[in-house]
């Protein structure tokens, strides 16, 4: 024994012992360590949650196969009152505990107490921009004019079309806000095919648009210019349209594609009537259906207002455009074809004998004659289904 006893003892003894001693302090520091940071971390996290994590099932969450219990914690009695509502949060205040993971709130158990306030299930969320080009466009299209049109019907078939012909896209914001101005006088058979064939159409190229049937009164010389100005002044009255286009009643496109909206410079739209043979009569025709913006029409004051009877207004609007500088677009001639319906000429429409004469003054005439010279009298209003009917009182040739 006095053999192993300096073994034991001093400085010498048990070199091991040392390295022992200090795992052991090591292994301490790292418990003191691990201790302190679970402690930081459970403070900073909804404690109810602690069963879950460690995988002891809870009353709400049901036996092992996941199954929600309907039955209340032993000891309660009667319904269980609703949690109190969570702490508001400034936008500009951290949220106690930091961020949560992503599919924090979708796992099983008790929902965090820190949780924002939860968002109404009816609450509109702000919708896209339309596209560019319409996704619902068909392309060209089958026009026929031999099956009579009951508006009542058309109206059920065009559910989403409210009271006055105005429509939007329910799922996206157009960026065309189109007024449709119709001169009219006696055509209620040419009204209903325009009807039938355009609301569709024009709901496919997701225009934000109201159709505006401007109905002249009397039996004095039809005057179709003064009417479209009198169209874009009464739709204004309604809504912030920033394009406008002007149809004849008996023009219909026989192609979606061909858009009814406003363009960087004026569009022609009807340019391969069939009444033609599907071409331009001549480089300059600007007449059937065409399409303007706001600010297009301002420049230009409007359309001429001393156009009684047919023919020569569309020639006076063509050079009221190239006199500001404007341009014309157009659809190419497959796209832009459109089909007429065969008529015989109205009374008090007969060809204007004035006509070429006007047209070689005006450079000098379109700043006196137009939006700032127009005077009408407006003698009703109808909110029809499909479209909006303004009968106005245009005067008489002076």
């Amino acid at each position: 024994m006095r053999f192993r006893e300096p073994l034991l003892g001093g400085s010498a003894a048990m070199p091991g012992a040392s390295l022992q001693r200090a795992c052991r302090l090591l292994v301490a520091v790292c418990a003191l360590h691990l201790g302190v940071t679970l402690v930081y971390y459970l403070a900073g996290r909804d404690l109810s949650r602690l069963p879950y994590l460690v995988g002891v099932p809870t009353p709400l969450q049901g036996g092992s196969h996941g199954a929600p219990a309907s039955r209340q914690p032993p000891g309660e009695r009667g319904p269980r009152l609703a949690a109190p509502p969570p702490p508001s949060w400034g936008a500009s205040e951290p949220r106690p505990g930091g961020e949560s993971s992503p599919d924090a709130d979708s796992r099983p158990g008790p929902a965090s107490n820190w949780t924002s306030a939860p968002v109404s299930p009816g609450a509109a969320r702000p919708l896209p921009a339309c596209p560019e080009e319409s996704p619902l466009l068909v392309g060209p299209m089958l026009i026929e004019f031999n099956v009579p049109v009951d508006l009542t019907l058309l109206a059920k078939q065009n559910p989403e079309v409210k009271v006055g012909g105005r429509h939007a896209p329910k799922d996206c914001i157009s960026p065309h806000k189109v007024a449709i101005i119709i001169p009219f006088r006696n055509r209620q058979e040419h009204l209903k095919y325009w009807l039938y064939y355009l609301h569709p159409i024009l709901q496919r190229q997701q225009l934000d648009y109201g159709i505006y049937v401007i109905n002249q009164a009397g039996d004095s010389m039809f005057n179709r210019a003064k009417l479209l100005n009198i169209g874009f002044r009464e739709a204004l009255k309604d809504y912030d349209y920033t394009c406008f286009v002007f149809s004849d009643v008996d023009l219909i496109p026989m192609d979606d594609r061909n858009a009814y909206r406003c363009f960087s410079q004026p569009r022609h739209i009807s340019v391969a009537m069939d009444k033609f043979g599907f071409s331009l009569p001549y480089v300059q025709y600007f007449g059937g259906v065409s399409a303007l913006s706001k600010q297009q029409f301002l420049t230009i004051n409007g359309f001429p207002n001393n156009y009684w009877g047919w023919g020569g207004e569309d020639d006076d609007i063509f050079n009221r455009l190239v006199f500001k500088g404007m341009s014309i677009s157009r659809p190419n001639a497959v796209v832009g074809k459109c089909r007429m319906i065969r008529h015989s000429r109205d009374k008090k429409n007969e060809p204007n004998p004035q006509r070429f004469d006007r047209i070689a003054h005006t450079k000098e005439t379109m700043l006196s004659d137009g939006l700032n010279s127009l005077t009408y009298k407006v003698l009703d209003i109808e909110r029809n289904p499909l479209y909006t009917k303004i009968t106005v009182d245009v005067g008489t040739p002076s």
